[in-house]
């Protein structure tokens, strides 16, 4: 029998990491250890090498960024460990700032999406396997930025719908799913959005085009 995923959760507010430790109970993933603030969060990640550590972005002990600052630490010196932070306001920059140079084992969720607790365990699962999990609405957001000249503007609309799909992580395969088209046809998509946008062919691979991608929108 395999062992269960495990996992560290950071979160301040007792309700909330209740919450979430229910979920992940509920899914099967073992929860390690459950702490309210970023010092312990660093600690707990350190000893019990979870598969994930999720955590929220604004905890003690600055009740600023703290747990980002946190999820970077944990990421440089056990990138093994896949990371998920929550926030409870939409910020791409952080969402970018996690990503760095490497979306692998990343996922940047909204505080509210957790209270669908498949939206959890589908990160969870997705950055465990090296993928990545970012938020809709953080690309949504990166999307829709008006700038001068933008050249999103010769995307079509088909276009623009893998172009967010491909933002978050999914595969060719998954996005075909989700826009129930061929999978050649997802190709066809993403090769025209690479030369629309100038991204280079050689960002084919799974987390090299979600990073060209990310580069591109936060310019």
């Amino acid at each position: 029998m395999s062992q269960p995923l495990r996992a560290v959760l950071g979160e301040d507010q007792a309700i909330v990491r209740e919450g979430i430790v229910a979920i992940l109970h509920r899914a099967g993933i073992e929860v390690a250890a459950a702490v309210d603030n970023a010092t312990d969060l660093v600690e707990a990640a350190r000893e019990h090498r979870p598969e994930v550590v999720i955590t929220d972005i604004r905890m003690p002990p600055g009740l600023e960024a703290d747990g980002l600052r946190a999820a970077l630490e944990i990421r440089a010196a056990q990138p093994e460990t896949a990371v998920i932070v929550l926030s409870q306001f939409l910020d791409a920059s952080y969402a970018l700032d996690l990503v760095g140079d490497d979306p692998s084992g990343v996922g940047y969720l909204l505080k509210e999406k957790v209270a669908s607790p498949q939206v959890l365990t589908d990160a969870v699962e997705r950055v465990v396997a090296r993928g990545s999990a970012l938020d809709p609405d953080v690309i949504s957001a990166l999307l829709g930025r008006k700038r001068p000249q933008d050249p999103l503007a010769a995307l079509t609309p088909k276009e623009r719908e893998v172009l967010a799909l491909m933002a978050e992580g999914h595969s060719n395969t998954g996005i075909s799913e989700r826009l129930f088209v061929s999978v050649a046809a997802v190709e066809r998509h993403v090769t025209g959005i690479f030369l629309k946008l100038g991204l280079s062919q050689s960002a084919s691979g799974q987390h090299r085009r979600v990073m060209a991608v990310l580069r591109y929108l936060g310019q």
